[in-house]
């Protein structure tokens, strides 16, 4: 299974509003609730590697961001 995740990090970023985040939540809620115990377990390590690839890359940019304007 491949995941898109960012796909839903993105729309959940634009959202025009409160509802349109929790519509998105929940679409993925309903995603995830109709998954078999297997399918969970690797959507649960893709989403823990795209959490932590996302989070490195906001550390970065953040260093890198620090650093240009010290």
């Amino acid at each position: 299974m491949k995941f898109d995740f960012k796909s839903y990090h993105v729309r959940a970023i634009n959202a025009a509003d409160e509802a349109e985040k929790n519509a998105i939540n929940q679409e993925l809620k309903d995603f995830y609730a109709s998954l078999d115990e297997e399918e969970k377990k690797v959507f649960n390590a893709e989403l823990q590697r795209y959490l932590l690839q996302e989070v490195g890359r906001l550390g970065s940019d953040y260093e890198a961001i620090k650093q240009s304007n010290a």
